[in-house]
């Protein structure tokens, strides 16, 4: 289960809540907050509260608090030529808060990411429940011969089997093993958490703005980025393209899959001139 109970009651308690506000909404964000998109086998996304929308980045753009007689074509041209051209302090006007829920192992490459404000579950306070990422067998392969930090061809079904049956029984072990240190010995929690497998799950809020935000998305959701972290990066850039349709229209063509492959062929063309 993605979400458990205590969360579950304060999403009802939360969405029982209406109060009437005067700053600009995104309509499309509204629909996703406080919602759980699962990802992995127990992860997910959800927003919890967010800042801004398309015309807030024009509104920066131009210094100005409203739109006036200008049409939505000249709004979306002027947030194509500040993407165009890597102007990126109106992005930065809008941001957003999620709660994530993540295999340690993946939320160590996501810190990677200093430009977020980040504030994570503490196994030092708290006991950390019993789940862990237990890959699909179809995501397990072997270490690529081309790449030193990617992954090559897919297991055989009879490796990929025996791979499964050996993170299986290592988690369920070093569980045991953490719950006995916590319950039985009296083990403080900051020292029994130790033995813990980076598979285990943690969760975190995680508030950016969007013009990082969308950095990290042109690594993260890249097809070269680890599985485990594409997956959620590819369901934020769903909620981004909710949130801010404009700006994500603009990203996509400018700095999204189009131009990468532009880029690749390039590169491909270059190297073959030079022999």
């Amino acid at each position: 289960m993605p979400l458990s109970p205590e969360q579950e009651a304060e999403i009802e308690e939360l969405r029982a809540r209406r109060a009437a506000t005067l700053r600009p909404v995104s309509p499309g964000l509204e629909a996703h907050l406080y919602k759980a998109h699962p990802v992995l086998d127990h992860g997910f996304v959800r927003v919890i509260d967010y800042m801004g929308d398309d015309a807030a980045i024009v509104q920066a753009a131009r210094v100005s608090y409203g739109k006036g007689t200008k049409s939505v074509s000249n709004d979306e041209g002027l947030i194509r030529y500040l993407m165009r051209h890597w102007h990126s302090t109106p992005f930065e006007m809008c941001e957003i808060k999620l709660h994530v829920k993540l295999p340690i192992f993946v939320a160590r490459q996501w810190i990677r990411h200093r430009t977020a404000n980040v504030n994570e579950y503490s196994a030092r306070y708290s006991i950390l429940d019993r789940e862990f990422y237990i890959p699909s067998p179809e995501a397990l392969a072997l270490q690529s011969t081309q790449n030193n930090q990617g992954r090559g061809a897919p297991l055989d079904p009879e490796a990929a089997a025996r791979v499964l049956e050996i993170l299986k029984a290592d988690a369920a072990r070093a569980y045991d093993h953490y719950e006995e240190m916590v319950d039985r010995i009296g083990l403080a929690r900051e020292l029994a958490r130790m033995n813990l497998p980076a598979n285990i799950y943690t969760q975190w809020y995680w508030k950016i703005d969007l013009h990082n935000l969308l950095h990290f998305l042109r690594l993260r959701a890249d097809p070269h980025a680890q599985y485990e972290i594409r997956v959620y990066a590819e369901t934020i850039g769903k909620l981004v393209a909710d949130w801010v349709p404009m700006t994500w229209r603009a990203y996509q063509e400018l700095r999204g899959g189009a131009v990468a492959v532009v880029r690749q062929a390039l590169g491909c063309l270059r190297r073959m001139f030079a022999g």
